[in-house]
């Protein structure tokens, strides 16, 4: 590492669409200069196979694990949620202070804060015990106050038009 890099903390936030792609781009930007990269995912379901799970499967080095079960907050058990959120954020811990890593994407981490089931104290000093030089991406809306004042970059995403609003489903390759 020369000596002007330097491990950010990046969000990306917001109501539009586009958060997880560039959490992806930066992954991917990352891994091609040869940086070994773990994207947790906090909402994606286990056995879901999207384009960025199938990409990883040939991309060494780079490791997207799904910690979730769709949860959100229409879920049915609550409490399970919690458990599951605080299984996976024990994951990410264990990637943060890894001597392995370079980047870390935290995919849709806010949910976790913002539904209360992960601190956001907790989590702030997690992300500041992590190794000089690691990279963290944090995506999800509603990012916390506290975690836009600790970050060296946000970027809000602000939806314009969306082909949901059109009754289009999710399309595989641009969101699955």
């Amino acid at each position: 590492m020369n000596k002007n890099q330097q491990g950010l903390l990046i969000v990306y936030t917001g109501n539009g669409k586009g958060k997880t792609t560039a959490a992806l781009g930066i992954a991917m930007r990352c891994w091609g200069r040869g940086m070994r990269v773990a994207m947790m995912q906090f909402i994606k379901k286990r056995e879901l196979k999207s384009g960025e799970h199938l990409a990883a499967r040939s991309m060494d080095g780079i490791e997207i694990v799904p910690l979730g079960d769709g949860f959100t907050w229409l879920s049915e058990d609550l409490n399970q949620d919690r458990s599951r959120a605080q299984d996976g954020w024990d994951q990410c811990v264990a990637r943060l202070e890894s001597s392995e890593l370079d980047v870390v994407v935290l995919d849709e981490l806010t949910y976790c804060l913002n539904f209360g089931w992960l601190a956001v104290d907790d989590v702030l000093d997690a992300l500041a015990r992590r190794r000089p030089g690691m990279h963290v991406v944090v995506t999800g809306r509603d990012a916390p106050q506290k975690l836009i004042e600790r970050a060296d970059l946000v970027t809000e995403m602000r939806e314009i038009k969306h082909p949901y609003r059109r009754g289009v489903t999710p399309q595989k390759g641009i969101d699955l």
